[in-house]
């Protein structure tokens, strides 16, 4: 029964995500830069092994930026003209893997100048160390290009935010054409990674806004939530970091949802999951499942994700310098 759920899954991702994907393909760069993807894989699986802690941040970096504006590498951007950009907003300050993405680029325009976008780097990227670290592996149609517009605020509207209930995440996935099922997937990459005390604060010392220790979530299990005061002593420690999934927080696997289920997820977010049956019954159903069951749709929906408003043809630009628009 899981398994015929899964494959449904994985059918109704590819259909949703089609018309997206038909403007991008597998092998794009087959003869344009026929060393591009292998040459992104070398340099991954080279370095990821040293920083493990780096393959969530390109997670990360590839779902803030596909949220806003598309999968077209805005949120790599550096401010213009006074403007901010998408990485000088709150969600994106925590990102560190703009530089390893500078490093693969560099290696790519020696290799072939002014083919491969720096979308199609992150996309990648996000994929091969995800599976260096032994998660899942996925397709990447690749074929996207640069956008040249990135605002802060933009941002800060559309990337969901920790403190988010379920309708909130809810209708934020959907305004990027993505489901329930995809909120319930993709919140497992909370299975990697780490976070600042001031992303869950809130929820330790002023929860309702009376203030104080016994002012934290009643969601949140009570012994974990005393674990966690004693690594975030204050409402605004944002330099102490915390594992998202404690003891595991550097293996893609199912116990970020076993850990959400125990009322111990870190963000009000991961504790929205089970305040709604259908979620709840999406998480059950995969912890009682094969571990290849989750690595398969959490790579459907990663395939949604990286579709979402991409730019292709003659639509943006393919950046020389990730950071930088292209002078004209």
């Amino acid at each position: 029964m899981v398994r015929r759920t899964v494959l449904a899954a994985l059918l109704v991702a590819a259909a949703l995500a089609g018309g997206a994907r038909a403007q991008l393909k597998e092998g794009f760069y087959d003869y344009s830069c026929p060393q591009a993807e292998k040459i992104v894989k070398d340099y991954v699986k080279a370095h990821i092994p040293h920083a493990p802690d780096v393959a969530s941040t390109l997670l990360r970096t590839h779902f803030h930026d596909c949220f806003v504006r598309g999968c077209d590498a805005s949120v790599l951007l550096n401010a213009t003209g006074g403007s901010e950009a998408e990485k000088d907003a709150a969600p994106n300050l925590t990102l560190r893997g703009f530089g390893f993405i500078d490093r693969i680029k560099a290696l790519l325009e020696k290799e072939c100048p002014g083919v491969v976008s720096c979308a199609d780097i992150v996309a990648l990227a996000a994929r091969d160390s995800v599976g260096v670290i032994g998660g899942p592996f996925w397709s990447v149609p690749t074929g996207r290009r640069d956008g040249t517009v990135s605002i802060k605020q933009e941002a800060l509207d559309q990337i969901p935010a920790p403190t988010m209930n379920f309708t909130q995440l809810l209708q934020s996935f959907q305004n990027k054409s993505l489901n329930l099922a995809d909120l319930v997937w993709l919140s497992g990459a909370h299975t990697i990674g780490i976070s600042q005390c001031n992303s869950f604060s809130e929820r330790l010392y002023n929860f309702t806004g009376r203030g104080g220790p016994d002012d934290a979530d009643p969601s949140l299990d009570p012994l974990y939530a005393a674990k966690l005061r004693l690594k975030c002593k204050t409402l605004t420690d944002n330099t102490t970091i915390v594992e998202m999934d404690p003891g595991s927080f550097r293996t893609f696997d199912l116990s970020y949802y076993r850990g959400v289920l125990k009322r111990r997820g870190l963000f009000q977010s991961d504790a929205a999951l089970i305040t709604d049956a259908a979620s709840k019954a999406d998480i059950l159903s995969v912890i009682n499942a094969p571990p290849e069951v989750f690595f398969q749709v959490f790579a459907g929906s990663m395939v949604k994700m990286g579709a979402i408003e991409v730019k292709t043809g003659s639509e943006g630009e393919i950046r020389k310098h990730c950071a930088l628009v292209n002078k004209h």
